[in-house]
């Protein structure tokens, strides 16, 4: 009864009309930025921040959660309909959602994704009504080792979301560790792999990593296709929404496993939204009937597994920041220094004598969340319609979009090399069947595992192995690859087995052999994917030999890694040598049609498209460099729908003209972003001058 008083009471708060409105217009803020790739809720959280200085505490918290909470909802359709992730925690949407766009279930698959947001949210928001009092002891219990072991099984779970193929989930996983480890290392200053830049100080930006590894690939791919999303033939079935809503309902265990998941990961400090959402769908692959081999070839159980955990860790991430004043993530920092710029202290005050403003953020979350999937409902039909937006307008537009995006990670032009650089690493890894949520997690939860690696090891030594907490969560991994090295040595005996069999059969054999063809490798195959192996060798070689110098601190987990990553190499080569040794035929990387633009067009005119489709975006970052980011794409758009698109020049300047001024309009004069410098503007500084004098 404690509890239910200051319950009702923030609800009349909220119920004023004013502060509706003011929820009201930060849930329609979020679900326009959440639609913007590269921008999601931290961004958001910053630009909105200085808005609340008039308001009072509880318009201030309804007006940011407001925003914040929805985000997620609206990263869903960016990332089904045009594979590219509105955020980092919306990558794992893509594996799925953006296949079934891919083959015209568009609606089923937004429909599906919003009762998920919907309900795991709600599940956040009530999980964070009842328990903060409940879980104070369990998080202060909590140590750093503990921390440490959860950090790995989310690193190991990339065998789940890796379509089988563990080594090569973990090798990317080491691989992502390592890039998370450049910059300034904080415990010895020891500055890694910064090759004497300023830039890189810092590390790699996570948001232009993110849209380097899953916009860029899809986008080129869907160029080169010069099909729609969809395809040419695809039909968006009206209706297609309730489908999707029957699907998330139908399969309520995985909403609420996924939810639980969401909401407990949520409230741990610095795990972030991309490390839960992965870990709530390798879950959920695990768990279902087939998920390892149907989960990243678009099935809904992988969209409603991402969406539930991606909304209801909301509600858990303000549990440390509301109980403790530690935040939960980045954005929960912003939201820190809203509360004291109110003169909220958050703590043990919030949990005793402020508990009306502790359940109006409740309240904010449960109709934010409800408001947000209410309006996403009313347009999903719409929505769905832009996976048939032919590539020649689609593609330029997004381009643009993810340019600008990935320049909001640092507003400096070393973010566009790091977009390209990543985008070169995605298509790779893509072609040739690497998982890039592996690497994205990796770099995700490289800086966690380097702190408390660090942590555990200078309080305990070895001794935190022996802690009973972490034996249990070693356990699971460990006890994984066992079962998967079973797995290998069954398969490898059966496969044997059959290329030992008389090669002339007759009957039903010879029938089931030719339903069941062995598909080979091709010629670019063949070279590339033993290519790949060895650059994987030879980058963490380089890793371990290059950081041997470096103090005890700056080195442990860099050579640590590369060393398990040289480790998960060997044994692919005995794996490979095991096969070819029995005679078992390597055969080809699968490539599904619903989720590759190019699957199933010859070899040699997929590599021909892709190459002409590169040169677009390397263009336009030559004519940043020349003339400024904007100009450029005021150019860039028209050309590419004159040029691939085959519009005239009067429709491509119809459609590229209005767009580019929305989004001048948006980032120069209401935001007031800093371009980069470009040559001409160098050259010229008068003219630049004049030209924002203008403006």
């Amino acid at each position: 009864m404690d509890l239910l008083a200051p319950a009702f009471e923030a609800l009349g708060i909220i119920a004023d009309p004013l502060r509706l409105l003011i929820l009201f217009g930060g849930v329609a803020l979020g679900l326009f930025i959440g639609v913007v790739p590269g921008i999601g809720g931290l961004v958001g959280m910053a630009l909105l921040l200085p808005f609340t200085y008039a308001m009072d505490p509880y318009a201030a918290m309804a007006f940011l959660i407001g925003m914040w909470s929805v985000t997620p909802t609206a990263d869903t359709i960016p990332s089904i309909m045009l594979g590219v992730p509105g955020g980092a925690g919306s990558a794992a949407t893509v594996m799925d959602g953006y296949p079934m766009a891919r083959r015209g279930e568009a609606a089923r698959a937004l429909g599906a994704s919003y009762t998920a947001s919907v309900l795991g949210g709600l599940f956040g928001a009530i999980l964070l009504g009842i328990s903060i009092p409940v879980l104070r002891p369990f998080m202060l219990a909590f140590g750093t080792p503990e921390l440490l072991a959860l950090c790995v099984l989310g690193l190991m779970l990339v065998a789940a979301v890796s379509q089988g193929q563990i080594l090569k989930g973990l090798v990317a996983a080491s691989f992502g560790v390592i890039l998370a480890s450049v910059g300034d290392e904080s415990q010895t200053g020891t500055l890694r792999w910064t090759f004497d830049t300023l830039y890189l100080w810092e590390g790699l930006p996570i948001v232009a990593l993110v849209l380097g590894l899953f916009a860029i690939p899809e986008i080129i791919d869907v160029g080169a296709s010069k099909q729609a999303i969809a395809g040419d033939q695809a039909k968006i079935t009206k209706g297609g929404q309730m489908q999707g809503v029957r699907d998330a309902l139908k399969n309520w265990r995985i909403v609420l496993n996924s939810s639980w998941l969401g909401s407990v990961l949520g409230a741990v400090p610095g795990l972030g939204g991309a490390t839960i959402d992965w870990i709530a769908y390798g879950s959920a692959a695990r768990a279902v009937k087939d998920g390892q081999k149907t989960f990243g070839t678009g099935d809904v159980r992988g969209v409603i597994a991402a969406e539930a955990a991606n909304n209801s860790k909301e509600g858990g991430a303000l549990v440390p920041t509301i109980a403790f004043g530690i935040p939960g993530s980045a954005t929960m920092a912003i939201l820190l220094g809203a509360f004291i710029m109110h003169g909220i202290q958050p703590g043990p005050k919030l949990l005793s004598e402020n508990l009306d403003i502790t359940y109006t953020i409740v309240w904010t979350l449960v109709i934010g969340n409800i408001l947000g999937a209410a309006i996403c409902f009313a347009f999903v039909s719409q929505l769905a319609k832009l996976a048939l937006i032919p590539a020649g307008i689609l593609v330029p537009t997004v381009m643009a979009i993810i340019f600008i995006g990935a320049y909001q990670a640092t507003r400096d032009i070393g973010d566009l090399i790091v977009l390209l650089g990543a985008g070169i690493v995605g298509w790779v890894m893509k072609r040739f069947g690497w998982p890039r949520a592996a690497l994205l997690l990796g770099v995700v939860l490289g800086g966690l595992v380097e702190q408390y690696l660090f942590i555990s090891t200078s309080r305990y030594g070895f001794d935190w192995l022996q802690r009973p907490g972490v034996i249990i969560i070693f356990m699971i991994p460990v006890v994984y690859l066992i079962f998967r090295l079973y797995q290998f040595l069954r398969d490898l005996n059966r496969k044997k087995a059959t290329v030992a069999a008389p090669a002339v059969a007759s009957g039903a054999g010879a029938a089931a052999a030719a339903a069941d063809p062995v598909e080979t490798l091709s010629p670019v195959d063949r070279f590339a994917v033993p290519a790949i192996w060895v650059a994987m060798a030879l980058f963490f070689g380089l890793a371990f030999l290059t950081s041997g110098d470096w103090r005890f601190a700056a080195k442990l987990m860099p050579q640590t890694v590369a060393a398990a990553a040289l480790i998960f190499i060997i044994c692919m080569a005995i794996a490979t040598w095991l096969k070819v040794r029995s005679g078992v035929p390597i055969t080809a990387v699968k490539r599904n049609p619903n989720s590759d633009a190019l699957a199933g067009m010859p070899e040699g005119e997929a590599y021909r498209r892709v190459g002409v489709m590169a040169l677009y975006p390397l263009a336009l970052f030559g004519g940043t460099l020349l003339i400024g980011l904007l100009p450029s794409m005021l150019l860039y758009m028209p050309l590419f729908m004159r040029v691939e698109g085959k519009l005239t020049w009067r429709r491509a300047l119809l459609i590229s003209v209005p767009l580019w001024i929305a989004i001048f309009v948006l980032f120069d004069v209401l935001l007031n972003v800093p371009w980069p410098q470009s040559l001409l503007g160098d050259t010229f500084p008068m003219l630049r001058r004049q030209l924002s004098g203008i403006i």
